[in-house]
C-alpha cells in the first residue's frame, strides 16, 4: 500500500522545562517548526493547563502538527503528521528538538 502521508511521533525527553511552560514559546516554537517544513498555516490553537502543561495544534494545509507538554517531567510529545512531497517532517522535528533543548529526543 502507498502510503498518503509521513507520520512522526516523536518523544523529547530532558527538555528544558521553563521553556515547555511557556504558553508563548511553545506556540511560537511550533509555528515556526511548521514554517521551517514549508508547510502552510491554517490555524493554530493552544491551551495552558493549571498549574503547568501546555497543548496545542497547528493545522497546516498539509496535516498537522501537535503537541502536549508536560513541564515537571521535563518532557514534550509532538505529534507531524504531512501529506504530500514538498513538507519536510523531519525538518519540523529537529528544529523542536533543538528549541526544546531536548537532551534525550
Amino acid at each position: 500500500m502507498h502510503a498518503l502521508g509521513t507520520h512522526l511521533l516523536v518523544e523529547l525527553r530532558d527538555c528544558n522545562p521553563r521553556i515547555i511552560k511557556d504558553l508563548e514559546m511553545v506556540k511560537n516554537a511550533l509555528v515556526s517548526a511548521a514554517k521551517e517544513a514549508k508547510a502552510t498555516i491554517v490555524d493554530i490553537s493552544f491551551h495552558e493547563f493549571n498549574p503547568f502543561g501546555i497543548s496545542g495544534m497547528v493545522v497546516i494545509a498539509e496535516s498537522h502538527l501537535s503537541i502536549h507538554t508536560w513541564p515537571e517531567y521535563s518532557y514534550a510529545a509532538v505529534d507531524i503528521f504531512t501529506c504530500g512531497d514538498v513538507i519536510k517532517p523531519e525538518v519540523a522535528a529537529s528544529f523542536l528538538i533543538k528549541l526544546f533543548e531536548s537532551r534525550n529526543p
